[in-house]
């Protein structure tokens, strides 16, 4: 199965939802789970796993699929109902509240927001790299309007040490590319 999954995880047309995203979204996970974050590792873990199994940039439902792929494909003897539920949750980390689960992997999803201002550019041109079929104002908007639902949120992070860790940073570079994206409309 993991053999499988890093071949799905380095499919060519994927820039951005690749291996490197899976083990940096790995990686926040370890470091909020040593900061004290409480939750199940090994669910959490193997729905880091599954988030993004099936990707076609071109379709809205990658969540959805790769939650049902989920359910096909994960052994019995794992927790395939919550594993396919976090892998759901991703598709717009609506996470309720008291989901530790959900909230750790969304945390762990979103750290790339509070990176270096390098590392978060990198992002955006790989974001944008995969997405390259949708016309460049349908990008923007969009773009726009997810930025701008991240901003309007209580906090970008649902966790004590995912809002100590990133939210700062997060904040700062989700504001300086809204900037952009609205400079290159002439919005101000």
């Amino acid at each position: 199965m993991r053999a499988e999954l890093l071949e799905r995880w380095n499919d060519p047309q994927r820039r951005y939802h690749n291996e490197t995203h899976l083990r940096a979204v790995l990686q926040a996970i370890d470091a909020l789970e040593a900061d004290g974050e409480s939750f199940d590792g090994t669910e959490v873990r193997l729905a880091a796993w599954f988030h993004t199994a099936v990707f076609d940039p071109t379709e809205s439902e990658n969540n959805e699929k790769s939650a049902v792929w989920t359910e096909q494909r994960l052994d019995p003897a794992a927790p395939v109902e919550e594993v396919a539920r976090l892998v759901r949750l991703m598709g717009g980390h609506r996470v309720e509240a008291g989901d530790l689960n959900g909230s750790v992997l969304s945390d762990a999803d979103l750290a790339v927001l509070g990176s270096d201002p390098e590392t978060y550019d990198a992002y955006t041109h790989d974001v944008r790299h995969e997405f390259a079929h949708v016309p460049g104002e349908r990008f923007v908007a969009g773009r726009i309007a997810a930025l701008e639902g991240l901003i309007e949120r209580r906090s970008v992070y649902l966790t004590r040490a995912g809002r100590d860790a990133w939210e700062k940073q997060a904040h700062a570079n989700l504001n300086r590319e809204l900037g952009l994206l609205r400079a290159g409309l002439g919005e101000d």
